[in-house]
């Protein structure tokens, strides 16, 4: 029996919301939620009730789209001081993933081209922008999962860390998306997912979106990815990205750097998968990325009755950066980017 695809984004434009899958509560309950102002769709992003670069930037394009559907009609400058000002706030709601301002910057350019325009249209063209940003998001995907497979052996044993799978995209997701795509050719994909401290998207949203397809997949402590890979398990490893900087250097959940250096040194490939728009070339290295810290509670209490440890100081980094010499390859929608990345991140744009 098929179960139904869950959906991390939804327009419903009758009701003016942004109807989203709220990620916080997988794999208990599977429930969607209706976001209907600014503020609402700013605290969704922020508390990871929709997350995962590309979900995160789809979900700015709404709402953008459904902040400018309620702006004054007046004239163009009312409009655009409102327009502006709501995604300004969606903008600051999380610094790490580029795909958030990458979506904020499209939908501002698309307003700005259409300034001698009745506002009524700018409008409607700014809701075609952001359904045209998610449909977009879809195709991108299989292409990224088509490119990703053909770097894979049937059988194969795959590690992955933190979740890059549907529900943090639009549609086969990123790093999952080869994984998906080869579980319905029959590749028979043995799949470790660590379940990646301090979140957990590893073991609540991976582990339960591979389990969910049918695939082979076994949940490790991120303490584990030594043992799995010494043990000749993994014969790749296969991780999402939040911002690729113009050297290739990539920002992911904390804990994926140290993927890459046990891959090293096991002679492991190492592989980072994500849309072009992730690529991010006023960024010149993983120096200039800013790293969000979250609230150091989640250390120490969050998935706990009671605290498990003491008060000492905390450090709770979100994502940490790969070096770009320690990837095997970077798989886009338009192609894989081998090193130099320098010269092949560059060419995806020519």
């Amino acid at each position: 029996m098929s179960l139904e695809p869950l959906i991390p984004n939804r327009l419903d434009d009758e009701n003016s919301a942004l109807v989203i899958l709220d990620q916080t509560l997988l794999p208990n309950q599977v429930r969607y939620v209706s976001l209907r102002t600014n503020e609402e769709i700013c605290s969704a992003i922020r508390t990871l009730q929709v997350r995962g670069a590309p979900a995160i930037g789809i979900a700015a394009a709404y709402g953008a789209y459904l902040g400018a559907k309620a702006a004054p009609e007046s004239g163009f400058e009312a409009f655009y001081a409102h327009f502006r000002t709501d995604c300004d706030r969606l903008a600051a709601s999380r610094p790490t993933a580029v795909n958030l301002f990458w979506a904020l910057r499209r939908m501002d350019r698309k307003a700005l081209s259409m300034k001698d325009c009745p506002v009524p249209a700018i409008k409607a063209a700014l809701r075609e922008e952001a359904l045209a940003i998610h449909r977009e998001d879809e195709e991108r995907n299989k292409a990224i999962s088509e490119y990703g497979l053909s770097l894979l052996k049937p059988g194969q044993g795959l590690l992955t860390h933190c979740n890059a799978g549907p529900i943090a995209t639009s549609s086969y997701g990123t790093a999952l998306g080869p994984i998906l795509l080869g579980q319905e050719r029959g590749f028979g994909f043995r799949v470790f997912a660590d379940e990646t401290r301090p979140l957990l998207q590893g073991a609540r949203l991976t582990a339960f979106e591979l389990h969910r397809a049918g695939v082979d997949v076994t949940l490790i402590c991120d303490n584990m990815a030594s043992m799995v890979m010494k043990n000749g398990w993994v014969q790749a490893c296969l991780v999402g990205c939040d911002r690729v900087a113009a050297n290739g250097d990539t920002a992911n959940k904390i804990g994926t750097s140290g993927v890459a250096i046990l891959a090293h040194h096991y002679g492991i490939p190492f592989y980072v998968l994500g849309p072009t728009s992730t690529i991010d070339p006023d960024t010149p290295t993983g120096e200039d990325i800013p790293i969000e810290q979250r609230d150091p509670e989640e250390i120490r209490s969050l998935w706990y009755e009671k605290p498990m440890a003491p008060a000492c100081k905390l450090f709770n980094p979100a994502f940490d950066v790969t070096d770009h010499r320690l990837i095997s390859g970077i798989i886009t929608e338009k192609g894989i980017a081998r090193p130099p990345y320098t010269q092949s991140l560059q060419k995806l744009f020519e």
